[in-house]
């Protein structure tokens, strides 16, 4: 058993799309008509990841106040590196998790305001 996909809000689907794919090298998996307004069906993967990221509609552009996801990659500060060179909003820099020691997180917002964290593996 696995998750298929996991929803992530986002205002502008296009904007979601080219940051995902441009920044975070994900792959398009789907790319559908969703109905008659323009919402469309759309879901990314990650390289060697069997779940999906789906555009689910968000009412307004407003930020997520909490992170929405934990992304794993054992280079945090690399990665938070490379996101900050491709001028990505860092929200805290690579530390020591509070809550798990020997675990190091960074906090970033992707291109609809929400929250990320990128996090070592245990």
């Amino acid at each position: 058993m696995h998750v298929q996909f996991a929803e992530l809000p986002v205002f502008d689907q296009e904007r979601a799309k080219a940051f995902y794919t441009g920044r975070l090298g994900c792959r398009v998996v789907t790319d559908a008509p969703m109905g008659d307004d323009g919402w469309r069906w759309i879901e990314l993967g990650f390289q060697g990841a069997a779940t999906s990221l789906h555009f689910v509609r968000r009412a307004d552009e407003t930020p997520s106040p909490e992170p929405v996801m934990v992304l794993v990659d054992e280079d945090v500060a690399g990665t938070v590196e490379a996101l900050r060179e491709q001028g990505v909003e860092i929200v805290s820099e690579p530390q020591e998790a509070f809550y798990q020691p020997g675990l190091t997180v960074a906090e970033f917002r992707d291109s609809e305001g929400n929250r990320m964290v990128v996090s070592s593996s245990k």
